[in-house]
């Protein structure tokens, strides 16, 4: 909406001066796709992401995705990939994470098949999803394993300098499930209200943007059948500022 009065003029028939105000006139409005604070999005998949850095076991790190309504990452192209590597992901100093590189859980396991002379296997993927997942290249078996363990977790590792990044050097590692590590989580797109809020799917709420006005439907992460209050400008006062987080709330600004 507008967020002045307008005065305009207009000439009318004989020449009289013909005077109206137009007060908050709807326009229509485009929402971009939107992710929790902390989470990177990524066009192609609509997808989010986000890195853990507190150490946790594979399986912890499953339950934790779960917890944000997501799952351990998996990647659908070498796209995908390549934007995870590129990210510059918070690397405040943590135990997990080594000088220089970082290496976490990510959606796959090495399943072993053969013991004999060397240890063989296949990946898969943790949980089914898409079928449109790729499946890693042969694996850096890592830390020592029992003979009573079966399968590996996967961790893949990027680099913190920056040309490393960019240049998509990385490698893919099969650890002890039960090692701890930081973890990548990756969830759909959401919704998200006004003061930053994670909304459910199906629930109204107001989305980020100019107007505190507008009342959505959350629906596959996108504001949808929105609906815009409009408030008349505050009696009395000349000059005013809207609240941009609270609707039809004004500050008159005249001496």
């Amino acid at each position: 909406g507008k967020e002045n009065v307008d005065s305009r003029h207009n000439r009318g028939r004989g020449g009289e001066t013909t005077r109206f105000h137009t007060v908050n006139v709807a326009q229509p409005v485009r929402f971009s796709r939107k992710c929790p604070t902390g989470w990177h999005h990524y066009e192609g998949t609509a997808s989010c992401y986000r890195v853990y850095l507190n150490g946790e076991n594979y399986w912890d790190a499953v339950q934790t995705c779960q917890r944000v309504n997501g799952s351990l990452a998996t990647f659908t192209a070498d796209q995908e990939l390549r934007f995870i590597l590129a990210q510059e992901w918070d690397l405040e100093e943590k135990p997990f994470v080594r000088k220089g590189q970082l290496r976490f859980w990510v959606g796959y396991q090495y399943v072993i098949t053969n013991r004999n002379h060397s240890l063989e296997g296949h990946w898969e993927v943790a949980y089914k999803g898409s079928s449109e997942v790729f499946l890693p290249p042969d694996p850096i078996l890592g830390t020592a394993m029992s003979e009573n363990e079966n399968v590996l977790c996967a961790q893949l590792q990027c680099f913190d300098f920056p040309t490393l990044r960019h240049h998509g050097l990385h490698s893919w590692y099969a650890e002890n499930c039960y090692e701890k590590s930081s973890f990548l989580c990756k969830r759909s797109q959401t919704c998200v209200d006004i003061k930053d809020n994670i909304v459910d799917e199906g629930y109204y709420f107001t989305p980020k943007g100019n107007d505190p006005c507008l009342s959505c439907t959350c629906h596959n992460g996108e504001p949808e059948m929105c609906v815009a209050a409009l408030c008349e400008r505050p009696q009395g006062c000349q000059q005013y500022r809207k609240d941009p987080k609270e609707c039809c709330k004004f500050t008159c600004l005249d001496p």
